[in-house]
């Protein structure tokens, strides 16, 4: 069972990850000309799809992981990786490659499966998100440990459907500078976590490295 610490730890690094309020301008670009009853029922089903995608990553991660043979070091290792080009992107004030490609953002609003591709995947619940809760239910293996993580995505879940659900006000209150701010100060913090992920890796990789 993860202690409160952990578990706080996880959510923010998660939060950091997914960043809803830096894909406030495409949700807004996605949506433009829809009622708030349209945009209210998309909030939702992003942020529900979201929620379930990286549920099964923390119960099944480890199986997919074990069918093609790869080690949890090696995991955390590329994980860590791939969470430090997000970082790098995010510090750089833009949206990484790995969530969405030109041509995804430009068809956004021609997509009758809006709400789950690309805004929920890979958008939010991206290779980021999912590689992070992988490696943490590989470090809280119990199943106790499993369900414990359960309560930092369902906070990101709601954070995600509160954020979308006000997506014009807080947009028109923060504005593009905002934005950007916000985005910068997490991908500082992604960054640290993947040099957290990437150490643990090295470590599981070269186990005479710790001693």
């Amino acid at each position: 069972m993860m202690d409160w610490q952990a578990l706080i730890k996880v959510t923010i690094a998660l939060f950091a990850i997914v960043n809803p309020i830096g894909c406030l301008p495409i949700f807004i670009s996605a949506t433009d000309g829809w009622s708030k009853q349209d945009r209210a029922r998309t909030a939702k089903t992003v942020a529900t799809t979201v929620a379930i995608v990286l549920i099964v990553s923390t119960f099944l991660g480890d199986r997919v992981l074990n069918f093609f043979g790869i080690s949890i070091p090696s995991f955390q290792v590329g994980g860590g990786i791939l969470l430090m080009l997000i970082a790098n992107s995010m510090m750089h004030g833009k949206q990484s490659g790995t969530r969405q490609t030109p041509e995804e953002a430009q068809s956004l609003a021609e997509r009758e499966a809006i709400a789950i591709v690309p805004l929920s995947i890979p958008l939010l619940a991206g290779p980021g998100a999912i590689s992070s809760m992988i490696i943490n239910a590989q470090q809280n293996s119990s199943f106790v440990g499993h369900v414990s993580l359960i309560a930092p995505i369902l906070v990101i879940a709601a954070i995600i459907w509160i954020v979308l659900r006000l997506s014009s006000s807080i947009s028109n209150q923060l504005g593009s500078i905002g934005i950007n701010i916000v985005t910068r100060l997490m991908g500082l913090i992604l960054a640290a976590m993947a040099v957290e992920f990437i150490a643990h890796g090295i470590i599981g990789l070269f186990p005479k490295l710790a001693a």
